[in-house]
């Protein structure tokens, strides 16, 4: 990943943090303060953020709002709600269940706990069924 949002750096403590270490652990290897490995690590998280975003709008842009999943639904209900919403609009979704709920759950993981949907999720389809997870 030449061409990246995030710099070296950026890449660095994330990469630490994915390990485990702390920020200050981090700070030690990479001879900083605490105090900039926090910075430059909520700089990253927020580059990614954006870009999340970012690819929410070109995904959707050529796909339908199908619905919106509250919080506290269970993914089963979920992925029922969706397969509904499809049919009404005409529209096979490209998923088997099992495949949909990880696809949903990979696209914002830390909207999930167990079997639940901790923050709301909307659903957008296109003409050729794929589903994307804003």
């Amino acid at each position: 990943m030449k061409d990246s949002l995030l710099t070296e750096r950026q890449k660095e403590v994330l990469r630490y943090r994915k390990k485990g270490l702390t920020q200050q652990q981090i700070a030690d290897i990479i001879g900083t303060s605490k105090a900039n490995v926090c910075t430059i690590e909520k700089a990253a998280l927020e580059n990614i953020r954006r870009s999340k975003e970012t690819l929410e709008f070109l995904y959707t842009l050529d796909a339908t709002h199908l619905t919106t999943v509250k919080s506290g639904t269970d993914v089963l209900d979920a992925a029922k709600a969706i397969y509904t919403e499809a049919e009404n609009l005409g529209i096979k979704v490209k998923f088997d269940t099992i495949s949909l709920i990880n696809q949903m759950r990979d696209s914002n993981p830390e909207r999930f706990k167990a079997r639940y949907i901790r923050e709301d999720v909307e659903v957008y389809i296109n003409d050729d069924g794929d589903l994307y997870f804003g």
